[in-house]
């Protein structure tokens, strides 16, 4: 560092530029990003560079910074296409649509991967390749298409094991266990990120192993487990803040709000949701903004207070449609159908749930489904449609094997009690028409009132975020 320093104050722009370009892609590698970018403006201080810019756009990106991020990496696209270097071209093609993909514009960041791909594939660049597809798969994965999404993952890894690169490795890793996350089989995702983790740790990639901690805890409370979720989400923050990952830092705050709110801790789940929203607005994170603003409605519903739980899961619904996150839309829907039954409407109750169903069976959110259709169980219970709910709640109970629910137990003995209850109302019912397969929620009901009994036990659970 002292040859750079030297080389900076002495103006040897090409001494400064070669050195500085080593150094910073070694920082890059292990999370040093602030470091980075002081060395980028240090190298810029004497001309332009492609190198120094694209550098300080990863920098800048990899803090929270996307407008920053973006400003650089275009001026070194223009001088990448200016040099005919079409191999940093595509690389920075490919960062661009990185950026996007943040601010929750997921179809221009797949149109900035799709210009990157091929040029990297006739260039014969395997790891650019692979990190490409990785990209594009976590786009589909954002609009719900989450076969799509494994689809290119699966393309990825061997590509990034074929070149020995560890660091993609892990990432690709990572992202195939969200996908199992999503799909409930969670026992599979924590076997991808704690590979992940692995992975991560050996490399000294402070921020991978910051991300691998996060989605560990994600899966630990949705096991049931929220004393071991709390245990990671506390270790990745301090990492998060270390390297200077703004918007990770709010992932990890969120989901610690998230694990007090279960917790029965409203007010410290509040305390750490306003910190996730603030950070989320500075850095202009939309999905992030979004979940938080979910969330925070949700416990206010669980404090008593629906008018405020609406004010909030009405800010996040729009902007989960401007974006295409089909997940958060649905979350969203059925929460504010689980206020509206609160509220004695169990008509808006039954029109947003069933706005959700739908979304949750395209993008095979078998959890989010079997809460939804919990909810349409409680509705038809409370209108006396007795043999509706029992019809839901078996649904809600296969769904919980499937997915290994830790609402399993509660969740059949409800079944039970509704069942004895349609016995008991009609008493020449045969004995083998309460285990009928269950009939879906596309069938309406006209319903005037509603029993709000067991539903704020099961408020669709607040959105965690994965890294």
């Amino acid at each position: 560092m002292e040859v750079h320093r030297l080389a900076v104050a002495g103006g040897e722009a090409v001494i400064a530029r070669a050195v500085g370009g080593r150094v910073s892609q070694e920082w890059l590698a292990t999370s040093r990003f602030a470091d980075v970018a002081r060395l980028a403006k240090a190298i810029l201080s004497l001309g332009e560079d492609a190198d120094a810019l694209y550098h300080l756009g990863w920098a800048r990106q990899a803090t929270g910074r996307p407008a920053e991020a973006l400003s650089a990496y275009e001026q070194a696209l223009d001088l990448y296409r200016a040099a005919g270097n079409r191999g940093n071209e595509a690389t920075t093609l490919n960062n661009i649509g990185l950026v996007y993909q943040g601010l929750g514009r997921p179809q221009q960041a797949l149109d900035y991967f799709r210009q990157a791909l091929p040029t990297m594939r006739a260039a014969g660049n395997r790891g650019n390749e692979a990190t490409t597809l990785n990209n594009i798969g976590l786009v589909y994965r954002v609009l719900g298409q989450p076969q799509q999404a494994l689809d290119y993952f699966r393309q990825a890894l061997p590509i990034h094991r074929e070149i020995v690169d560890r660091a993609g490795e892990a990432r690709t890793l990572n992202n195939i266990g969200s996908l199992y996350q999503g799909w409930g089989q969670l026992r599979q995702a924590l076997d991808y990120y704690q590979q992940t983790l692995s992975i991560a740790r050996k490399i000294g990639e402070r921020a991978g192993e910051a991300t691998a901690l996060n989605n560990i805890g994600v899966a630990y409370e949705k096991l049931g487990q929220p004393q071991q979720a709390l245990d990671c989400h506390q270790q990745a923050l301090p990492i998060r803040r270390e390297v200077g990952d703004r918007a990770g830092e709010a992932t990890t705050l969120n989901n610690i709000g998230h694990v007090y709110q279960g917790l029965g801790q409203p007010q410290q789940a509040l305390d750490y949701y306003q910190q996730t929203l603030s950070i989320a607005r500075e850095v202009g994170e939309r999905a992030g903004e979004a979940t938080t603003l979910s969330n925070i409605g949700l416990v206010y519903q669980g404090l008593g207070q629906p008018q405020q739980a609406l004010n909030y899961s009405r800010q996040a619904l729009p902007i989960q449609r401007e974006i295409g996150d089909r997940a958060g839309e649905a979350t969203t829907l059925s929460n504010i159908g689980l206020v509206y039954q609160g509220l004695g409407q169990p008509q808006q109750a039954l029109n947003y749930s069933r706005q959700a169903l739908p979304i949750q069976r395209e993008i095979g959110d078998r959890a989010g489904e079997a809460v939804t259709r919990y909810n349409l169980a409680m509705i038809y219970r409370g209108q006396g449609d007795l043999g509706r709910a029992v019809a839901e709640l078996e649904q809600v109970v296969e769904l919980d094997r499937q997915v290994q629910r830790p609402d399993l137990a509660s969740d059949t003995a409800m079944l039970e009690r509704v069942r004895q209850e349609h016995a008991e109302f009609d008493p020449e019912l045969d004995s083998d028409e309460s285990a009928r397969p269950g009939r879906t929620a596309d069938q309406r009901t006209s319903a005037e009132d509603g029993n709000a009994l067991g539903w704020v036990k099961r408020v669709l659970r607040a959105r965690r975020k994965k890294a």
